[in-house]
């Protein structure tokens, strides 16, 4: 295995014949399976629309604290510096964000609707841009892997409809004056859902853990996009994915923010977790769960509200 996150063409998927199809499938599980993330490359998502989202998210993160949190939510809307921290590490993360989810369909009322802020003018258009495009990219990945588990082309996209997906709009601000030596931008973790998409970040920082318990920087172009998998999957598929620990260290060049995008692809709350038959062999699964509860005990234990 090489130190390096491995790259894909994700245009094989999009555009290729059943070969490239073939292609991509293999170099997405191998790159999943043993580093846990993977950077795709040839995406198709405008880059000149991305920058115009890190502008927006910049814009909207520079207004004054008080302003930001008119919109404070629980999983939707702002989220204040210093709250959330990773699991078992009791020092906050240095950061704050804003939280999106699925928008209401005509005649449905979500429980947790969205919260959009005023200023700047075009946040809502082009998140909700944003997150359909990251949405139906995900839908497309799970589909790839659900061949690769020989499970129906399929088997996740009801699941995943309307689900508790999540794109956060996150802000690393310049680390303060004696912040307490604990907290970083955010410690090592393992993501909840089941695979993320981050957007190439604006600014460096991210680091892996590999299998020999060396950091590795995830080092990436602006016009990427990182995917990697979360404990949902690793639940799912009983380790055959893994949930790779990663976290984004304070830095060590000029102290300035960091700007970020994940896209968290999750299902519905009552999607059981139980692990597929095909994965009951490699170890002992672990208990049965649904969505909604597994959601709740993380959330809880990073310091978040409930779904």
């Amino acid at each position: 295995m090489t130190d390096s996150v491995k790259a894909i063409n994700y245009g094989r998927l999009e555009h290729g014949n059943q070969a490239d199809y073939q292609v991509f499938r293999s170099e997405l599980v191998s790159g999943l399976r043993e580093q846990g993330f993977v950077r795709l490359v040839n995406h198709g998502i405008d880059p000149t629309f991305l920058r115009r989202c890190y502008q927006l998210s910049e814009a909207c993160f520079a207004q004054p604290e008080s302003e930001k949190r008119k919109y404070a939510g629980a999983l939707r809307g702002y989220t204040p510096f210093g709250t959330e921290h990773a699991k078992d590490h009791a020092a906050p993360d240095l950061k704050e964000f804003w939280q999106i989810g699925h928008e209401a369909e005509a005649g449905q009322s979500l429980a947790q609707p969205n919260i959009w802020p005023e200023h700047p003018v075009g946040f809502r258009e082009a998140f909700q841009i944003l997150f359909e495009k990251l949405f139906r990219m995900g839908q497309r990945l799970l589909a790839v892997i659900a061949d690769d588990l020989k499970l129906e082309h399929d088997y996740f996209d009801e699941r995943i409809e309307g689900g508790t997906s999540l794109l956060r709009v996150l802000h690393y601000p310049p680390v303060p004056e004696n912040v307490d030596p604990a907290c970083i931008r955010a410690a090592a973790h393992e993501d909840i859902n089941l695979i993320t998409l981050l957007v190439a970040a604006e600014g460096a920082g991210l680091e892996l853990l590999d299998k020999h318990g060396n950091w590795i920087p995830v080092e990436n172009g602006p016009d990427e996009i990182i995917v990697d998998t979360g404990d949902m999957m690793k639940r799912l598929t009983n380790g055959y994915f893994p949930a790779t620990t990663h976290r984004v260290v304070n830095p060590s060049g000029p102290n300035v923010s960091r700007y970020s995008m994940p896209f968290f692809v999750q299902p519905r709350p009552e999607v059981s977790l139980a692990c597929l038959p095909g994965c009951r062999d490699l170890k002992t699964p672990e208990p049965d769960i649904t969505v909604g509860e597994f959601l709740n005990q993380r959330l809880r234990e990073i310091g978040l509200p409930g779904a």
